[in-house]
Formats: structure tokens, C-alpha cells, sequence
């Protein structure tokens, strides 16, 4: 069973990284990656929210809307779930570190429409993965989303004192290096 746990979260973190492989969770991933405090605040937010979500999301559709013959409307309640979540962990933020809270802006709420967070429970869904498998994926979808914005980060850090061409500096020379980064990722296929 820990083996299990333990390539599920592997395979999360380092080959199936929904930034850099599926492309999912990337405007938070491009906007928060600034400063390394508020890639660890917004890491940690999407980890949180990752987590909830998929305790919350898989019993209600298994036990409540596939019993109820109206398994169609899942995006719609994953999406009131989700947002749900990031009230309370926006308000929790707010009130337990209001810098953190000035630092993450507007890309808080970005969460809730964060196509990382929607992407993994409607993954988890379409892949017929039972509780464990759900939360092994969440849980390594979160620290996968974390590994990528804090390298992410110390790239862009080490990019502002760079000598780039102008044309490069800023987006232009971070989104190359996102782009050099999935394919290190991609390097990784096959290990798991």
C-alpha cells in the first residue's frame, strides 16, 4: 500500500505535473511566480484546496449524484465545491497572514477557476480512480504544483539580474524557460 502511495505521488509530482505536462493551473503558475513567499502561499493554497476538493468532491458524486441518476451535472457541483473551498481558505488566509493575502492579490480567487483544481477531480472521475488512488493523486498534484512554481521562481529571481536582450526580459524569457522546463520534465517519462 505505501508503494502504491508512493509511485502515485512520484508519478504526480515528476511525470504527470499538471502545469508543465497537462498544461493545467498555468495563469497562477505565470502571475504568483514573482516572489518566492507568494509561490509558497499560492502552493500552498492550491495544495489545501486540491486536497478538500477531492474529499469533498469524490462521495458526492459517487453517493450522491451517480445514485441519484444526475452524474451529468458533476462539473456544475465541482465547480460550487471548489468555490466554496476558496472562500474559506481565502478567508483564512486574510485573517492569519494579511501579508500573504496583499501578496497573492487577485490571484487567490484565480483558484477557484484554476483549471488545475477542476482538471484533477474531473481526471480523477474519468479515470475511475477509487478514494486512495483520488487522494494519492491530489496529494501529489499539490506538491507537484509546488516544485513547479518554486523552481519556477527562483528561475525568474535569477532571470531579473540575467543579461537578456531586451526584447526577452520579463514574460518572453520566463515563458522560454517554462518551456525548457516541461521538457526537462518530459525527460522524466517512463521512470514511474
Amino acid at each position: 500500500m505505501i508503494q502504491v502511495f508512493l509511485i502515485g505521488i512520484a508519478s504526480s509530482i515528476l511525470i504527470n505535473n499538471i502545469v508543465l505536462m497537462q498544461f493545467m493551473g498555468i495563469c497562477p503558475f505565470v502571475g504568483v511566480s514573482n516572489r518566492i513567499e507568494s509561490s509558497i502561499g499560492m502552493s500552498a493554497a492550491v495544495l489545501l484546496v486540491l486536497v478538500i476538493a477531492t474529499l469533498i468532491t469524490y462521495p458526492i458524486y459517487h453517493f450522491v449524484l451517480l445514485r441519484a441518476g444526475i452524474g451529468f451535472l458533476d462539473t456544475i457541483t465541482f465547480i460550487l465545491v471548489i468555490a466554496s473551498l476558496v472562500q474559506i481558505v481565502e478567508l483564512l488566509i486574510r485573517k492569519f497572514s494579511p501579508s500573504l493575502y496583499r501578496n497573492l492579490g487577485a490571484y487567490l480567487p484565480l483558484i477557484t477557476c484554476n483549471c488545475a483544481v477542476l482538471g484533477l477531480v474531473q481526471i480523477n472521475i474519468a479515470s475511475r480512480n477509487n478514494f486512495f488512488e483520488s487522494m494519492t493523486f491530489a496529494i501529489g498534484t499539490g506538491l507537484g504544483f509546488a516544485l513547479v512554481m518554486i523552481i519556477f521562481t527562483t528561475m525568474r529571481e535569477q532571470l531579473k539580474s540575467a543579461d537578456v536582450s531586451k526584447s526577452f526580459k520579463g514574460i518572453p524569457i520566463a515563458l522560454i524557460s517554462a518551456g525548457i522546463m516541461a521538457l526537462a520534465f518530459f525527460g522524466l517519462t517512463g521512470l514511474v
